[in-house]
């Protein structure tokens, strides 16, 4: 589990695809010494195990489902991923829980730059429309955020100068594609109330009768 805070930016420095897997190997100097093989990482809001550590390299492996629905399977040399350790028990809850299974790939329809801010607007997929309300939490490439706007396809992020800074999301421009992640919480209720829709419905007749 994540909270959605990014620690700090990794570099792919290495792609090798084998069959269906792919290795990617990622540079981040700020957490090298601190990560352990088999510890669970965020790359862009994906949890990946981490397999393999060697000359300030960080090594995972992915499979065909993981590249195919993400955009880990896009990324080139030099590319830029957002990372985050897993969350432990004595950690705060900065964001909101993040638990790296992405839903689905969103892209970057329209972006506006200010003095001290910027907004975006990303296209949802379509089974993910009804999953999301103005002012709730979603996940961006691992990033938490907070939904500014929702338009008939679209959400609308308003990102500030620490998130720009800190994160890839600084450098998207549009075209570019994101992961989506939506809100664990909204994901159970909405599980919830289509399991129970007959049961709902009928005590609804029965309270108004």
């Amino acid at each position: 589990m994540f909270t959605g805070i990014i620690e700090t930016l990794g570099e792919v420095v290495s792609l090798k695809k084998k069959e269906d897997t792919l290795l990617l190997g990622l540079k981040a100097k700020e957490i090298y010494r601190k990560v352990k093989i088999g510890e669970s990482i965020s790359v862009n809001g994906v949890c990946l195990t981490l397999t393999k550590k060697l000359k300030g390299v960080l090594y995972f492996q992915l499979v065909r489902e993981t590249l195919e629905r993400s955009n880990l399977g896009d990324l080139k040399e030099g590319d830029k991923v957002n990372l985050e350790r897993s969350l432990r028990l004595k950690d705060p809850l900065g964001g909101h829980i993040v638990l790296g299974h992405v839903d689905g790939v969103g892209i970057i329809k329209k972006r506006e730059d200010f003095k001290e801010f910027s907004n975006i607007w990303v296209n949802l997929p379509e089974d993910l429309k009804n999953m999301v309300i103005p002012k709730g939490s979603i996940a961006l490439d691992g990033v938490s955020l907070t939904i500014a706007k929702i338009e008939k396809d679209s959400i609308m992020i308003a990102l500030i100068p620490h998130t720009l800074k800190l994160t890839t999301l600084g450098f998207k421009r549009e075209g570019d594609k994101v992961n989506i992640e939506i809100d664990v919480i909204g994901k159970w209720v909405k599980k919830i109330l289509e399991e129970n829709y007959q049961f709902f419905s009928k005590n609804l007749k029965n309270s108004k009768s």
